[in-house]
């Protein structure tokens, strides 16, 4: 098995996302490693849809490549369905639609283009190695991976954050910034506020090495 590289919170930030890319290029290999992104791809920034529409071509490039759904993908759903729309026009979602209004096709039946409804569609709560469990915001103490409920995965902090619970496979996870990388027993944090005009991290795994831009 090769190795696994995951990547926290994009949050629309296009230009940390290709330096990164270009960065773990010379060391990931497209057809033996694994490449995990681990949500909030929009929002907040200013190229939410140019970030997508990257990591939509980047899925054809990798033999293995996984993404994770945030809580702002979420948002972004209900808000599309006509639920708790306040809820994610609070949480950075004007940028995101101003953005896809730029980038709109008349022939295309809303802002949002069918093949990026098609990749939030896709995306998947939480993604299980034998040694890693990668999910957007964590996991709730003595509460089985099946069992965990939806918005624990999605918006879960303190409880997580704080646990030294052994959840017997490390954790990787973004969703709450840090400053630097979180490195505990139990737990891996990724999330460096990018779009706080931080940097965006990447962990390669198990060699337990970042890189940054």
């Amino acid at each position: 098995m090769g190795s696994i590289y995951a990547i926290g919170d994009i949050h629309g930030c296009l230009d940390k996302l290709r330096v990164l890319m270009d960065r773990i290029a010379s060391e990931i290999d497209p057809a033996q490693d694994t490449l995990v992104f681990l949500g909030d791809y929009i929002d907040r920034g200013p190229s939410s849809f140019e970030v997508v529409e990257y990591l939509i071509r980047l899925k054809a490039r990798f033999t293995d490549v996984v993404f994770l759904k945030g809580n702002h993908e979420e948002m972004l759903e209900l808000y599309l369905n006509g639920v708790d729309r306040t809820l994610y026009l609070m949480n950075g979602g004007n940028q995101t639609l101003e953005n896809y209004l730029d980038h709109s096709d008349e022939n295309e039946p809303y802002p949002i283009p069918v093949a990026h409804r098609n990749f939030l569609s896709s995306l998947t709560l939480f993604y299980e190695t034998e040694k890693y469990i990668f999910v957007h915001a964590g996991l709730k103490e003595k509460v089985p991976l099946d069992r965990q409920k939806h918005e624990d995965l999605l918006w879960i902090r303190e409880k997580f954050i704080y646990s030294t619970y052994d959840f017997e496979k490390q954790v990787v996870f973004g969703h709450t910034p840090f400053t630097e990388p979180l490195v505990m027993p139990n737990k891996i944090g990724v999330d460096t506020g990018a779009v706080y005009g931080n940097k965006l991290t990447c962990v390669k795994l198990p060699r337990l090495e970042f890189f940054h831009a």
